[in-house]
Formats: C-alpha cells, sequence, structure tokens
C-alpha cells in the first residue's frame, strides 16, 4: 500500500498521476486493515457509511469510469434507484473479494494511462445530469476525478476507523508496515 508518492515520480505526468491515486487507494485499504467483516460493515457514526461500503463503491466507481474511457458500460449499471447499492455488500460479498477486485480494477486504470497515445485524448460521457455537462473529458480529467473522488473516500475512512476502534491513519501506517 502506497504511502507517499516517490519524488522521481514528479518528472513523469502519468506515473506522477498514477502515484497519486495509489497513495489514497492505500489509505481506503489500510482503513480496513486488521479489521473482521463485522467491523469493517458496521456503520459506527450518525451516516450510513461503511468501511467495506466505501472499498465497494470506490472499486465500483473507478471501473465504470475506465470502462466509459474504453468505450464499455460499466460492469454494474447504477441510476437514480439503485446508486445506494454500491455502498453495502450483498451477498457472496467480502471485505477482501472486494480489495481483490479493486486490485484487477487499479491494474486496468494502470494499464489505460500507460497506453493512451496521449492524457489529452478525450471519452464521451452519457447524458446524464450527474456527469459533467460538456460530454466530454481527457484521461487526465479522469485520472484527476479519481483522485479526488478517492481521496474525499479516504478522509471518510479515517473517520470511521477511528471511530470503530480509536486507531488514526499514522498508527495504521505503522501497523500495516507501509
Amino acid at each position: 500500500m502506497v504511502t507517499h508518492v516517490p519524488a522521481e515520480a514528479q518528472g513523469d505526468e502519468r506515473g506522477a498521476l498514477l502515484s497519486f491515486l495509489a497513495e489514497q487507494r492505500g489509505g481506503i485499504r489500510r482503513a480496513v486493515f486488521g479489521l473482521t467483516g463485522e467491523q469493517a460493515s458496521s456503520r459506527p457514526s450518525a451516516g450510513e457509511l461503511s468501511l467495506a461500503g466505501l472499498v465497494k463503491h470506490v472499486a465500483e466507481v473507478e471501473q465504470g469510469w475506465v470502462a466509459r474511457a474504453k468505450g464499455e458500460e460499466p460492469a454494474v449499471a447504477r441510476d437514480q434507484s439503485n446508486w445506494h447499492e454500491c455502498f453495502v455488500l450483498v451477498e457472496g460479498e467480502t471485505v477482501e473479494s472486494q480489495l481483490a477486485y479493486w486490485e484487477k480494477v487499479a491494474a486496468d486504470t494502470e494499464a489505460l494511462i500507460r497506453s493512451a497515445p496521449s492524457l489529452d485524448d478525450t471519452f464521451a460521457l452519457p447524458n446524464q445530469p450527474w456527469f459533467p455537462p460538456e460530454g466530454r473529458v481527457s484521461l487526465r480529467w479522469l485520472v484527476l476525478h479519481l483522485i479526488r473522488e478517492t481521496a474525499r473516500h479516504a478522509g471518510h475512512a479515517d473517520i470511521i476507523r477511528e471511530s470503530l476502534d480509536g486507531r488514526t491513519a499514522f498508527e495504521l501506517v505503522e501497523l500495516a508496515g507501509s
């Protein structure tokens, strides 16, 4: 799990963007470190979020964005009627299975970004109110959006984990060994 973006990544835009994304993924992965499935699925705050649900959500969202960039449909179709289901594990899903799935999604993201002729290449978005109104975004925008989305949820994960057992992000870095 990445803790810090290496200084040498700063010279290569793709490497830097992917490193910052990996760093934020690491924050969420560390938040579930050492927890049971029951603990990870619990909701210790006033909100509906659980760590297990956050892992599922970020994996699903990243996969959906990468699929759109490739001109494919997301693996799971979500709309206004079922969007909340991406925050809850269903029968057969575990934190471990979601982390493994996210690892595959992360590899797909890296392969797409590394193989693209240019980060300025664009792709079309569906005409839906929750997507940017321009209708097209660049691969650079995609990675920046994934960094923002993952970082936002890494912050949620920090709060949820600390609410569960008092462990802070700094303690988890030390415990996880990275």
